[in-house]
């Protein structure tokens, strides 16, 4: 078995998945070829020692369909015997194809992959692929496929997380998340998106809300208890958990993951690929897992798949230094916390979700880019990567310095 490194990361700066956002003039495939020939330029690439891309795409249809990597590795001016594949495990699916991608580089299959994601949300709408857990009211029922919103707030209710709480959590995103950008710790990064005459159209990331305090999110109303009582949604997941009374709905837009666009890219090799391309590994990929896990309140993978890939890696959780969690929604991150006996002075360090935005397709591989950097910029060793998924799934890496 060889190693995996990751060689080099960036990222697009998130946009607003809304038709004002900065980013909605730029296609899928454009921002994916603007990420890879930024990738390409930055280390000097001899791209025919690429042998595949593999990229998350969540909404895999319309712009976003048609194999979007292997299209966009052609208009990048990729050597055209690099490959390309998309994926779907929901929200997690960037991480999971870095994960593809490490696996595929220690068996031997391949020397270097290009693995990421993208999701351009003010263009392909989520749930716009479709599906029979949004349609089919048999695999509802058969499956218990319920919003993620009123997970979330069954997770805070049975974990005895408030309203209060859940903002709390945001605002410190926030904070954390302005902190970060104005002390230019994103800027490394970051790649700026151009139009099509090469004109700067955002460089920096435009969702967060600087200054955002407690009063400002309590005039906020709760998101999901309308749907949970009109769609008789908070009785079908009461059935599933007769425990509890009444769900209490403490999840709004400004303590849940924002609607945005985004693409990032994250170079992935062997040592031998490192030598030939005069290029220093950044990190190491220790090991990956994915995982199954309840599908109704569906948001609580990230704890046991941590416990997988510790108990995999041969790791303790006093061995990780940072933790990057996918604020998905506050209860998700405060659960994790409770649950694995986190300082909350160790996860998501730079802000996260809540702040930032959550391109489905490519969070992944920014939260990992994210937490790299800050190792480097700390002098830190080692980090965890999670994400929960829909459907009762989560993804979970660690990586470790070189």
């Amino acid at each position: 078995m060889s190693d995996a490194f990751i060689f080099d990361h960036l990222r697009s700066p998130r946009g607003k998945g809304r038709p004002d956002g900065s980013l909605h003039e730029i296609t899928p495939v454009r921002l994916t070829v603007q990420m890879l020939q930024a990738l390409e330029r930055r280390n000097g690439l001899d791209t025919a020692l690429i042998d595949d891309l593999v990229w998350g795409v969540v909404s895999p249809v319309g712009e976003q369909g048609c194999n979007l990597p292997r299209v966009a590795a052609l208009q990048a001016g990729y050597a055209e015997t690099v490959a390309g594949f998309q994926l779907n495990r929901f929200c997690a699916s960037g991480l999971e194809a870095v994960n593809l991608a490490a696996a595929r580089v220690k068996a031997g299959e391949s020397d270097a992959i290009v693995a990421g994601g993208t999701e351009m949300m003010s263009r392909v709408p989520i749930f716009s692929d479709g599906g029979a857990c949004y349609s089919d009211p048999n695999t509802n029922w058969e499956t218990w496929y319920i919003p993620q919103g009123i997970g979330a707030d069954l997770i805070a209710t049975m974990e005895g997380f408030t309203r209060e709480d859940a903002d709390a959590f945001a605002v410190e995103s926030q904070r954390r998340a302005a902190h970060a950008q104005g002390a230019g710790w994103f800027d490394r990064s970051v790649e700026p998106v151009r139009d099509l005459v090469g004109r700067v159209v955002l460089a920096r990331d435009e969702y967060l809300r600087p200054g955002t305090g407690m009063a400002d999110l309590a005039r906020l109303k709760p998101a999901f208890a309308a749907m949970g009582a009109a769609e008789g949604l908070d009785a079908v997941m009461l059935q599933k958990y007769p425990e509890v009374a009444r769900i209490e709905h403490v999840h709004t837009g400004g303590n849940s993951s924002g609607i945005v666009d985004g693409s990032a890219a994250v170079l992935v090799g062997n040592a031998a690929f490192g030598a030939a391309s005069g290029l220093k590994p950044r990190a190491r990929i220790r090991g990956a897992a994915s995982i199954g896990s309840e599908p109704a309140i569906m948001l609580t993978g990230p704890g046991p798949v941590t416990r997988k890939l510790l108990a995999r890696t041969g790791m303790r959780i006093e061995d990780i230094d940072l933790f990057e969690v996918n604020e998905a929604f506050a209860s998700v991150v405060l659960r994790y916390m409770r649950e694995m006996e986190l300082d909350p002075a160790r996860v998501n360090v730079a802000g996260g979700s809540i702040a930032l935005g959550h391109p489905l397709g490519a969070t992944g591989a920014m939260i990992l880019g994210t937490v790299l950097d800050e190792l480097e910029r700390r002098d830190l060793n080692t980090a965890l990567i999670t994400l929960c998924a829909a459907a009762g799934m989560a993804s979970a890496m660690i990586i470790e310095r070189v």
